[in-house]
């Protein structure tokens, strides 16, 4: 939802053609804010990111979003909730926070030297790195594969894995994907529907277009 025209309406279809097959699904919110997440969660979501968190505070602050009281402050609304069936799901409301993970994006400057302190808070249950804003914040926009951003994003690997919790990269590049696999990365974010939908036309038109030979991008 951060980067995309997905609204809630979206969400909801896409998380009903998914529950057909075995994988997981996960939503990234546009922004931590305390009310989308709760249509979110509402919707069915089980696995959810938040962009730019930049110190444990909020993180915590995410924590009490994704959970009821008197844990969090989650908005009670089970009776018309799709994540409950309209009230079928018995005990939802007591075992709803056991089927709800919170994954936090931490893209910032800021957030990779708060790193280990963000991944230690209770009910984080795992850590993205975004290496593209982590570079702009830097002074290096665009360049994900920079020297300082690579040590930035392995600096943040090692903090979160000292926590003991999963940790997991952006890398459209193969070989930088293979890198950070390599590293510890326990998940990595290799693709996305518009760079498949682009580099394969691309190809298509290079096989069959005499002449179109396509130069090199030097984003995704």
């Amino acid at each position: 939802m951060e980067h995309s025209p997905n609204g809630l309406a979206d969400v909801l279809a896409q998380l009903q053609a998914v529950a057909a097959y075995p994988v997981t699904s996960v939503v990234r919110v546009p922004i931590g804010d305390t009310v989308t997440i709760k249509q979110v969660l509402d919707l069915g979501a089980q696995t959810v990111l938040v962009p730019m968190v930049s110190s444990a505070a909020q993180a915590a602050e995410l924590v009490a979003d994704v959970r009821y009281p008197p844990r969090g402050r989650r908005g009670v609304g089970s009776a018309l909730a799709r994540s409950a069936r309209w009230n079928r799901v018995d005990d939802y409301l007591a075992d709803a926070d056991r089927h709800v993970s919170l994954f936090v994006q931490i893209e910032t400057a800021e957030g990779v030297a708060a790193a280990a302190e963000i991944a230690a808070v209770d009910g984080v249950d795992g850590v993205f790195v975004g290496p593209s804003d982590l570079a702009a914040s830097m002074g290096v926009l665009g360049q994900q594969t920079h020297p300082d951003v690579v040590a930035a994003v392995h600096r943040a690997f090692d903090a979160v894995r000292a926590a003991g919790k999963p940790v997991g990269v952006n890398a459209f590049d193969p070989a930088v994907a293979d890198a950070y696999i390599a590293t510890g990365a326990s998940f990595v974010l290799v693709g996305a529907d518009v760079t498949l939908l682009a580099r394969g036309s691309e190809a298509l038109a290079a096989r069959f277009v005499p002449g179109d030979d396509a130069a090199p991008r030097a984003g995704y």
